[in-house]
């Protein structure tokens, strides 16, 4: 039996071509039919990244009417729009038009997913048309891709403490050999002003050198039973002015009991303090003045798993500009930030990571462009077999 063209939808329509499919009945109505009765979601866009026909399954994942999906973006659509200095890494890859399958965080579909990009040639062997298909993934496939995601950081940090070692020490030398040199100089001679620069850079190299170890969970890691409500206080009473300043809310929610687990204060209150930094800067971002929304929601609470494991669970939720879903999976790489040329160092997030990890948690992080972001932490109690 001959393919019959079969309409997508009115966006689908008014182009000259249309997306064939195998119709056993000959009508378009069942064509729709068949496009509808998809339990995955499937959408139909132009290598331009421009939606142009949606089945049922995606409509209801992305909580949106047809008409507000047809002729927008794919990336406003499924991963809640894109940062106005970084391109949308999936838009980018849909020009190429190459097929791809990829496990990754859709926002705007409110989950996980395996989703299979597949170009379709018309009759001239040309491609006008990409269709995408995401299927959720199952529990034990999430736990697969968090375990291969926490490898990979692994990895890097064990690239990094390398890194580090071995540029440690000739920066050492360096900066003893340019002190030595200041100290027979002549006071506010050019010769004493240069050393001195050379002596201030060292330094901030052996800083970041620091850091770098401290994402690979080197140094001091004496751990001791706390409470990580107190971790939490003890952090907030040293932003609490400047917050104020920033006309910043910032809401808790503690659990009445003590959230007890074994760990360091001081470096889970600089995970803290790193969260809280970020988040006003997004706060800051999007509300440059007063707004009712430019509010931090803070909780700390104990959640039992499936396994009856007990963890502490501290949720850290923002209203700012929220974070593009293409980048979300780097966020924990030494040296990359979504901020501003100039504006971060992009270590805060990988050093919070190594961190946590070391506590035997885990730390994620969700958000929607233009709507929130939410990081989330989960450390073993005290008692727990996971605790370190």
């Amino acid at each position: 039996m001959a393919k019959t063209p079969i309409r997508l939808g009115p966006a689908a329509a008014n182009t000259p071509e249309c997306l064939h499919l195998a119709c056993p009945t000959g009508k378009d109505s069942s064509g729709d039919e068949l496009f509808d009765a998809i339990q995955d979601p499937v959408l139909v866009v132009t290598p331009e990244g421009i939606i142009i026909d949606a089945n049922l399954a995606a409509i209801n994942a992305a909580r949106k009417t047809k008409n507000q999906i047809l002729g927008m973006g794919i990336c406003k659509i499924i991963h809640g729009g894109s940062s106005p200095h970084l391109q949308c890494p999936l838009e980018s890859f849909l020009r190429t038009c190459t097929p791809r399958v990829e496990e990754t965080r859709l926002p705007g579909l409110f989950g996980e997913y395996l989703l299979t990009i597949s170009p379709i040639k018309d009759s001239d062997d040309i491609i006008r048309k990409i269709l995408l298909i995401a299927r959720e993934l199952t529990s034990d496939e999430l736990r697969k891709v968090d375990s291969m995601r926490t490898a990979q950081l692994a990895a890097i940090g064990e690239l990094a403490a390398g890194v580090a070692h071995e540029v440690n020490n000739p920066i050492t030398g360096i900066i003893n050999f340019a002190q030595l040199l200041l100290d027979d100089s002549e006071k506010n001679s050019l010769q004493a002003e240069l050393l001195t620069r050379i002596i201030n850079e060292g330094e901030r190299i052996a800083s970041i050198i620091k850091n770098l170890l401290s994402f690979a969970r080197e140094g001091n890691q004496e751990h001791e039973p706390i409470d990580m409500i107190r971790v939490i206080e003890a952090t907030l009473s040293l932003v609490e002015h400047q917050f104020k300043k920033d006309g910043i809310q910032i809401s808790t929610d503690f659990s009445q009991d003590p959230c007890p687990i074994y760990g360091n204060f001081r470096q889970l209150q600089q995970v803290i303090l790193n969260l809280l930094s970020n988040s006003r800067f997004a706060l800051n971002e999007r509300y440059p003045i007063t707004s009712p929304d430019k509010k931090i929601l803070i909780s700390c609470h104990p959640v039992t798993t499936e396994e009856k494991i007990t963890w502490i669970q501290t949720t850290i939720r923002d209203l700012g500009t929220g974070i593009p879903q293409g980048i979300l999976d780097r966020l924990f790489d030494p040296f990359f930030t979504t901020k501003p040329s100039g504006q971060g160092t992009g270590l805060g997030l990988s050093i919070s990571f190594g961190i946590i990890q070391d506590h035997g948690g885990t730390i994620k992080v969700n958000s929607i462009m233009h709507q929130f972001t939410e990081m989330l932490i989960q450390i073993p109690t005290s008692g727990s077999p996971n605790a370190k």
